[in-house]
């Protein structure tokens, strides 16, 4: 799907996110002398597909920088369940940044902070300038950045998330994607939500008192 804007929107891809995915999803692919490259050539056919899709927009690639963050400072048991990266997908992450850089694409990549802020920052800034912004990511969080300006991609999908088709999927607004992924927890980064509650409660809740979590405390 191609998005008809007046203005060629700033495509900011998560490119850590479609790594993994790519990884997960496509049958393994190796080189002559055995090194994997399935997971590389699934994000470069991505990159390829929203080149397609949107040709005079500027497009930059935004990966997660090694090390820890600062939520890791705030919550030690941050993501603390999950494995180690698959040594076969760890030999392609390299690999992959220098194909995205050779492809001439702005290569982002800052320590400290996950490529979700990096991603947020740039698109809000880019908002308030009037420019229309599309990320590409498969990433449920990032559906809190969704506004008039700023619309979520999957490539993968093909799924395409606007205002409206954020609360069509999550059954609130992006302006409470925050408190409904607060409510629920997230298993995948090991943060804990209010016992008991689920996807369906916490829409219930937040749709039950027409706001956010302050609302809750304040009925």
């Amino acid at each position: 799907m191609i998005l008809l804007m007046t203005q060629a929107p700033l495509v900011l891809v998560d490119g850590s996110s479609y790594l993994y995915r790519a990884f997960h999803a496509l049958p393994p692919l190796t080189t002559s002398k055995g090194l994997p490259t399935g997971a590389v050539k699934g994000v470069l056919n991505m990159l390829k597909s929203l080149r397609r899709q949107y040709p005079e927009s500027p497009l930059a690639v935004v990966f997660d920088a090694k090390g820890g963050t600062f939520r890791d400072a705030l919550y030690t048991d941050y993501k603390a369940n999950r494995p180690s990266m698959p040594d076969d997908l760890r030999v392609q992450v390299d690999l992959l940044h220098a194909c995205v850089k050779g492809m001439g694409y702005p290569f982002l990549c800052v320590e400290g902070v996950e490529a979700d802020d990096v991603i947020g920052t740039l698109a809000r800034s880019s908002a308030a300038a009037d420019r229309p912004v599309v990320i590409s990511t498969g990433d449920k969080d990032m559906a809190q950045l969704v506004d008039g300006h700023i619309t979520l991609v999957n490539t993968m999908t093909g799924s395409v998330l606007d205002v409206a088709g954020v609360k069509e999927k999550f059954g609130v607004g992006p302006e409470h994607i925050i408190d409904y992924l607060a409510l629920m927890g997230d298993k995948v980064d090991n943060i804990p939500g209010v016992p008991g509650v689920g996807e369906k409660t916490a829409v219930g809740l937040l749709v039950g008192v027409g706001g956010g979590i302050k609302e809750l405390y304040d009925n």
